[in-house]
């Protein structure tokens, strides 16, 4: 255990985040998320019996956004349903994350086969044991930095 660091970044988790560059994506998924044949040996790191918003909270309490894109929250959009519907898990992460976003950006709500697309050219994917169909979110990193010396 360290300090400060929530206890669902387990090492492996740390280690992925770690990894990863600016830009790169990550897949949170639901339990029912064909994630083994989306990776196609990219890593799959499972958190059983965790929640997506108890995921989310986790890993975005030490992975900043990325700041450059519109969109740096991507989730699946719930199939056959209105465009502005959001799940009760969605409509929790959605909250969650806002304080995160800068001023002009949002989360992008992507078609569920559009979804699969991003998902397999992302850094890495996290199963969840989130139950709730739909509840599959794309992640980008961001920096951290300071402002550039004149």
């Amino acid at each position: 255990m360290l300090k400060g660091i929530n206890p669902l970044l387990t090492p492996d988790l740390l280690k992925i985040l770690m990894e990863m560059g600016h830009d790169d994506a990550l897949v949170l998924a639901d339990a029912n998320f064909t994630a083994m044949s989306i990776a196609a040996g990219k890593p799959v790191l499972r958190l059983p019996g965790v929640s997506m918003v108890h995921a989310v909270r986790a890993v975005t309490s030490v992975l900043p956004l990325a700041a450059d894109v519109d969109h740096p929250v991507a989730f699946m959009q719930v199939s056959g349903s209105a465009d502005a519907y959001r799940s009760e898990v969605q409509r929790e992460v959605l909250e969650m994350v806002a304080p995160d976003l800068l001023p002009g950006q949002s989360a992008e709500a992507v078609e569920r086969f559009a979804f699969y697309a991003r998902a397999r050219a992302a850094y890495a994917i996290v199963l969840t044991g989130e139950r709730q169909p739909f509840a599959n979110f794309i992640l980008r990193k961001g920096v951290i930095g300071e402002n550039l010396r004149p």
